[in-house]
């Protein structure tokens, strides 16, 4: 699924009417923030199950979001993915995620990402290999709600985590290698923090020393954004690893990373 080149809007109300119908009727993709936010969840979600002939699902699922104390976007994204998916296992509905899983409209696939992320009978290597496509999808926000729904996982089971991960860092594909780290951060945004990575973050430095000199600057934010979420609790690791880094990759790519991860602590 490309991404339109078109530019979004800075704030909700100069989106236009038309475009924002195409957005809630999930035509087309979102492009900004902005847009995302602007979405009418309940419309776009009925729109999508009508397309997928399951209508029924529509107000269990409206009821679920309702009943949200503290009703984010992403709070109800994860409430319609598990109303989604409960409502499916109960059906045994074989259609419905492969359906949300390739649809136009972005949200939808977020959607799915939380029927990875919620599903009740897969253990942490199958979650982590089912979340794989969404942590390659083109749009951003698909490849950002991927490593959310997927984070309390990689949390209760965090060294098999990091050993599923760790041949991530070596894919191809640099939204794959990225996912690797951005979804083991030790303090993350906008989700919990991973006690253990902020105290022993020597942790993952397999997966780490695989992405020093990564080639991709979306790759390389990740990895200096990990160390320097990590300088916050244990600086010296961090001064250490940059040192020995530095001295071993004589690269841009390295050196850049590593002005990422001492921005908060300095080098010295």
């Amino acid at each position: 699924m490309n991404q339109t080149k078109r530019k979004g809007s800075k704030t909700i109300a100069g989106i236009p009417p038309a475009l924002l119908q195409q957005l809630n009727k999930g035509e087309i993709e979102t492009v900004n923030l902005v847009e995302w936010l602007a979405i009418d969840m309940a419309v776009l979600l009925e729109t999508v199950l009508q397309q997928a002939d399951r209508l029924a699902y529509l107000a269990p699922t409206l009821q679920a979001v309702a009943a949200l104390k503290k009703p984010t976007i992403t709070a109800k994204n994860a409430a319609i993915g598990q109303q989604l998916l409960l409502q499916a296992m109960e059906a045994n509905d074989q259609v419905l995620f492969p359906f949300l899983s390739s649809h136009t409209a972005d949200m939808a696939r977020c959607w799915a990402t939380y029927m990875v992320g919620l599903h009740p009978n897969y253990n942490p290597e199958e979650q982590l290999n089912a979340i794989q496509p969404f942590a390659a999808d083109t749009h951003f926000g698909v490849r950002e709600t991927a490593w959310m729904a997927v984070r309390p996982t990689i949390i209760a089971n965090l060294e098999l985590s990091l050993a599923i991960l760790t041949p991530w860092t070596l894919d191809a594909d640099e939204n794959i290698r990225r996912f690797a780290t951005e979804s083991t951060r030790p303090r993350g945004v906008w989700c919990a923090h991973i006690e253990t990575l902020k105290t022993t973050p020597e942790l993952a430095l397999p997966l780490l020393e695989n992405m020093r000199n990564d080639s991709a600057k979306y790759v390389q934010d990740s990895v200096g954004n990990w160390l320097n979420d990590a300088s916050k609790t244990q600086p010296d690791f961090v001064r250490n690893l940059c040192a020995r880094w530095l001295k071993e990759s004589n690269t841009k790519a390295t050196a850049y990373i590593v002005k990422k991860a001492l921005r908060t602590i300095g080098g010295e």
